[in-house]
């Protein structure tokens, strides 16, 4: 059977590398696009094709013979969905979270490149978990509702930019950035997580605090939860997208050269350490996305006390400046930074993986 993976950008190249590691039997033949506009005409070694062009000249009975993983993000599979039913090919397999989270754990098992949370022993102590979960005014409606945990508290970012409330929790009161948020995004909430939370009070080993987003949250299990304290777990980050050739390239497609050179002369003047092993980073696959992120209070205070300088003094050397703009470029900058501060820390951290839900 032809093995087909439609998708060409992150998730289809880690799709790619869970089926021919887990399977390595099995070969997938090339990536499908509706376009290759915007595309690399290779990915893995594979072609990138237009479905159409590909589906030319196929009979029924060799599409039915092609196998086709759908390795989108999860709110446009349906349209890809619709895409290949249009063309015939009913023989098709989404790769949504929850199968995202099964490959991953299976790849990065028999790899070892990243520490999984639920091969972790089980535990016996719970812990005091606060994850904030970000809402915007004009986020757009989920057609699917889901129950938040109860350690889960939504808090509305960009407050300050609008007289609309949807949340109880506002990123405008105490000390803040709200204003900031067409640039920061999420990372508002973060920052007043920051100076509201986690620098208030005593650190214990078992208080963890966290930042999701109102569609994109940890899949954790009560399970789970008993693992952080009894294993000294620090961290916990999403399974990280792998992009081609780098993540360097990745971010070529959305930041502008003089942003990047911007980015690069803070953390130069601020962090030079870290500006020494950028480069590193920069050259390898794995990025960890959308900003989501459970660590220990102190862990992530400190982490916090590094990033939000580093983008505030990104902000003044940006032309044009960050107040003078609002395309969610510093949101962007944060996914970095979070992949270089872990990378860089993972020796003295101990930093463990598990699924990302996607609510459509």
């Amino acid at each position: 059977m032809r093995q087909i993976i439609f998708g060409a950008q992150g998730y289809a190249l880690g799709t790619f590398d869970a089926i021919t590691t887990i399977y390595p039997n099995r070969q997938v033949e090339c990536f499908l696009v509706s376009s290759l506009q915007g595309n690399a005409s290779a990915l893995a070694g594979r072609p990138v094709v237009e479905v159409g062009a590909f589906a030319e000249g196929m009979s029924q009975e060799e599409k039915k013979e092609t196998l086709i993983y759908i390795a989108t993000p999860e709110n446009v599979q349906d349209e890809v969905q619709n895409i290949l039913d249009g063309y015939g090919f009913g023989n098709v397999v989404r790769v949504d979270s929850n199968k995202w989270t099964e490959l991953m754990e299976q790849y990065f098992a028999k790899t070892g490149d990243c520490k999984i949370l639920a091969s972790l022993p089980s535990g016996n102590n719970k812990p005091d978990v606060s994850i904030y979960m970000a809402k915007f005014f004009k986020d757009r409606e989920l057609r699917n509702k889901y129950d938040i945990p109860d350690y889960v508290q939504p808090i509305q970012v960009g407050t300050a930019n609008t007289d609309v409330r949807i949340c109880d929790l506002c990123d405008n009161t105490g000390d803040n950035i709200s204003h900031k948020n067409p640039n920061y995004s999420e990372l508002t909430g973060l920052y007043w997580a920051w100076k509201n939370a986690l620098c208030i009070g005593q650190d214990t080993d078992d208080q963890y605090y966290g930042l999701c987003q109102y569609r994109r949250m940890f899949e954790l299990s009560e399970d789970d939860l008993l693992r952080l304290p009894d294993n000294d777990v620090d961290v916990v980050l999403p399974y990280p997208l792998p992009y081609e050739p780098n993540i360097h390239a990745h971010h070529e497609r959305y930041l502008k050269e003089v942003d990047w050179n911007a980015l690069l002369t803070a953390i130069r003047e601020l962090q030079p350490e870290y500006a020494d092993y950028f480069p590193q980073v920069l050259e390898q696959r794995y990025l960890y996305n959308y900003n989501v992120i459970l660590a220990k209070k102190a862990v992530l205070r400190d982490y916090c006390a590094w990033l939000f300088p580093i983008l505030e003094r990104t902000e003044e050397l940006s032309d044009p400046k960050g107040s003078e703009r609002a395309d969610r470029y510093i949101g962007y900058m944060g996914e970095t930074l979070e992949t270089l501060y872990f990378m860089k820390n993972a020796a003295e951290l101990n930093i463990v993986h598990t699924g990302c839900k996607l609510y459509t």
